[in-house]
């Protein structure tokens, strides 16, 4: 007898992992299969954060820390925001978490009161839908297209906003788009939510670093809308450091301290090496960080690449990312085709017929060995996720393999 919670149906599993699951599964009996997938740099943790933290071991930091985060960690954050984003979070309005998720998590429970509106663009990170559900919000999507670089307009958002919106919820840089907002155009989103001050907006800030464009740009530097701005980041993707676990918020004093009483009820304190290993990454200035500076200039050569093998793909409708590592191409193109008689895909299950994103990726990971995301999982079934967070070789040899078996529809 199955007695869950009624929150659960609602929920749904984070698509992206559903798929690195399914091609490690995959792997596991035999099968050539190259993950493009995952979110994660195909990087190591720089040296001198991971000696940090062997020290910090053997300085036996190894006992229950604050539970926002200890207070050296808190003032390199607090440093962090300004040097590299010209913002001013005190330490005490910093909460930091086990990983960018929990901040999300823990913002959207410490704001959203059900059958409140979060005002979500589309193409979304995965788990922003989910979250909204579990507080028993209710999310408003607003469509983007590659048309307009998967931005929306100030007009796009005005018309979504209610007298029962709360939250805005984006990324820039974007997953899984790559695009980013340029100062002028988060400006214009800003004078927007400034006629709302019950609004609040959540900026996911946890690809700045790898930023093609320049300089990276927050939401949270206008004076006139920093009271109503919560930026969100963590150490994950810009330092190669997934596995570490640290996400942090920079927010109006009010709504830090909401989150940190959140957190000493779910988890308390994140892992005491591994905020000390997090001291260390944020004192290293990624303008000059030969580790950064070298893993942004890998992802740009792959990005180069990839494109031009996308263009060569029939079907494929693509735009080239400013951001991150991803690309989110239009594949809509080829819903409707039939795939080959001989599909391990068709036989699996039993179907013949392209007809959405959630079919192409399982053909080409069953047919062509290759693991990709299907854009309904972000809110855009037009499209596909892949990530080129790996190596030349299985680049080239993942696309290769796609190609066929795209050539293989009919």
């Amino acid at each position: 007898m199955e007695i869950l919670a009624n929150r659960l149906s609602t929920m749904s599993e984070s698509e992206t992992l559903a798929m690195t699951r399914i091609a490690r599964e995959l792997k596991a009996i035999g099968k050539d299969v190259i993950s493009l997938s995952i979110g994660e740099p195909d990087f190591n943790t720089p040296e001198e954060v991971k000696d940090f933290a062997k020290q910090s071991i053997d300085e036996n930091w190894t006992h229950y820390p604050p539970v926002p985060g200890y207070p050296e960690l808190l003032k390199a954050i607090s440093h962090k925001f300004k040097r590299d984003n010209n913002l001013d979070y005190a330490p005490e309005q910093i909460v930091v978490s086990t990983g960018a998720k929990q901040s999300i998590f823990q913002l959207v429970m410490a704001l959203v009161n059900p059958g409140e509106e979060v005002v979500i663009p589309t193409p979304f990170w995965v788990s922003y839908k989910d979250i909204v559900k579990i507080a028993q919000g209710v999310p408003v999507y607003v469509k983007a297209t590659i048309e307009n670089d998967f931005k929306i307009t100030p007009q796009q958002l005005r018309a979504a906003i209610t007298h029962n919106t709360k939250l805005i919820m984006f990324s820039s840089p974007s997953n899984p788009s790559g695009m980013l907002y340029s100062k002028e155009e988060l400006k214009a989103l800003a004078e927007v939510v400034k006629d709302f001050p019950q609004i609040v907006i959540m900026a996911d800030e946890i690809y700045e670093h790898i930023n093609f464009k320049g300089r990276h740009e927050s939401i949270a530097q206008f004076d006139f809308i920093k009271e109503q701005v919560v930026t969100v980041n963590g150490v994950a993707k810009g330092f190669a450091m997934t596995g570490w676990r640290i996400g942090f918020i920079g927010a109006p004093l009010y709504l830090a301290k909401a989150c940190g009483k959140l957190q000493g009820q779910v988890t308390s304190a994140t892992c005491s090496i591994a905020q000390r290993a997090a001291i260390k990454a944020m004192e290293i200035d990624p303008q000059t960080s030969k580790d950064i500076i070298s893993m942004r200039d890998t992802f740009r050569n792959r990005r180069d690449m990839v494109y031009q093998l996308l263009l060569d793909i029939p079907g494929f409708k693509v735009r080239m990312p400013e951001g991150a590592f991803y690309f989110f191409p239009d594949v809509s193109d080829l819903y409707g085709k039939n795939v080959p008689q001989d599909s391990l895909f068709a036989s699996k299950y039993q179907k013949t017929t392209i007809s959405g994103s959630d079919d192409l990726c399982m053909y080409l990971l069953y047919d062509a060995n290759v693991a990709l995301v299907q854009g309904i999982a972000f809110g855009d079934d037009n499209c596909i996720r892949l990530s080129y967070a790996t190596s030349d070789t299985q680049l080239k040899e993942a696309f290769k393999r796609i190609k066929n078996a795209i050539l293989a529809l009919k």
